[in-house]
């Protein structure tokens, strides 16, 4: 199974976000022992730095940019991805962005914890528990 993890689900984890952190260092757990195959969007990185960036200094990013690419595949955001996700129906760009990118790399599921952002994305959007039923 492929799936596309949403950045909200990485911050859990390098944020310590206690109401969440169990089911998303799960979901990092089965994309490291390859239960599934993880992919993050390269507009991921960005947007995590940005949101850290108080807490953030080189030498840290790098140890966040070498873990997750050692347990995730990158994504990488093409211009026709840019293009096709101005076109979908979002009200975020960046969610219809994830979408295209979980449909370019034939992803089963986007995992999310806010699953209602993706009701118009062309591949289903599911939570860390509804991932654990599935598998």
């Amino acid at each position: 199974m492929k799936i596309l993890i949403d950045t909200n689900i990485i911050l859990d984890v390098l944020c310590n976000r206690k109401d969440y952190l169990d089911d998303s260092l799960r979901v990092f757990r089965y994309c490291e022992a390859n239960l599934v195959t993880g992919y993050i969007s390269a507009v991921s990185i960005p947007n995590i730095v940005y949101i850290m960036r108080k807490e953030l200094n080189s030498s840290r990013i790098k140890e966040i940019l070498t873990t997750l690419t050692s347990i995730f595949t990158v994504a990488d955001l093409r211009k026709t991805d840019l293009i096709r996700a101005a076109e979908l129906e979002f009200s975020d760009y960046e969610d219809a962005l994830q979408s295209v990118c979980a449909l370019r790399v034939k992803a089963d599921y986007i995992v999310t914890r806010n699953t209602k952002d993706f009701k118009n994305s062309p591949v289903p959007a599911i939570t860390p528990s509804e991932l654990f039923v599935k598998l």
